[in-house]
């Protein structure tokens, strides 16, 4: 295997499957599924999952509602998806914990590094609900921030593009896409991975991304195997 432990980083609106809102059961399924067979490998595994499927902070402030309070019903949501996610890998037999930045007792235990690392070591998935616990930060900065914390080799950014392209690939169709790339590169190309603060202090603590298509069943196993699927943004 080519990892030990990773970070894998899901979308909120990865969830939706092909509904415009909330939480799609069969995409939630296979996702569980896919996760499940790499544990019976030995990956140890952490994932931090968003909210934009239900509410995100951003476009509330938008419309007029205070950030913070935008940002707080945002995190919520990834509590929200955080407990469907643990229940769909429980329902494949997988033992998971769930850990929230915010506390919420009678749904998640806090997060408490020590303990996340235990649990991985025991082969538990620990979901990472709350994003960091604070307004004005993404999930994409809880992602690397947990990754660091727990001392993941790689974060794998599960995405509907199966990598990094010179433009977006929906729009532009003449668009090729990168299999390796370095971090200053991306930066010098303007080239979108996650937003600035997560990027940078994956950067500066020379942590490794792939971003990769998760929709398609096998791909994260394929990664993990050490195989050349999607972009590796590495030093």
């Amino acid at each position: 295997m080519q990892y030990k432990r990773i970070l894998l980083k899901l979308s909120g609106e990865a969830l939706m499957g092909e509904q415009q809102y909330g939480i799609d059961a069969h995409r939630l399924s296979e996702y569980a599924e896919d996760i499940k067979a790499v544990i019976e490998k030995g990956i140890e595994v952490a994932i931090v999952i968003g909210g934009g499927n239900i509410f995100r902070g951003l476009s509330g402030a938008s419309q007029g509602m205070d950030r913070v309070q935008g940002d707080h019903m945002g995190m919520l949501a990834t509590v929200i998806n955080g407990l469907a996610l643990q229940s769909a890998l429980e329902l494949q037999g997988v033992e998971t914990r769930l850990q929230s930045a915010i506390k919420i007792n009678e749904v998640a235990e806090p997060f408490i590094r020590r303990r996340a690392i235990r649990h991985l070591e025991k082969g538990r998935v620990v979901i990472f609900g709350g994003g960091t616990g604070n307004p004005y930060f993404t999930t994409d900065s809880a992602a690397v921030l947990r990754a660091i914390e727990v001392k993941a080799d790689v974060i794998l950014k599960g995405t509907r593009v199966d990598g990094i392209y010179t433009s977006d690939p929906e729009k532009d169709k003449t668009a090729t896409k990168f299999d390796s790339i370095s971090f200053n590169d991306v930066l010098s190309k303007g080239l979108k991975v996650m937003d600035t603060t997560a990027f940078t202090l994956s950067q500066e603590n020379e942590l490794p991304i792939v971003v990769f298509d998760m929709n398609t069943r096998g791909n994260l196993m394929k990664i993990v195997s050490g195989e050349n699927i999607g972009t590796v943004v590495n030093v």
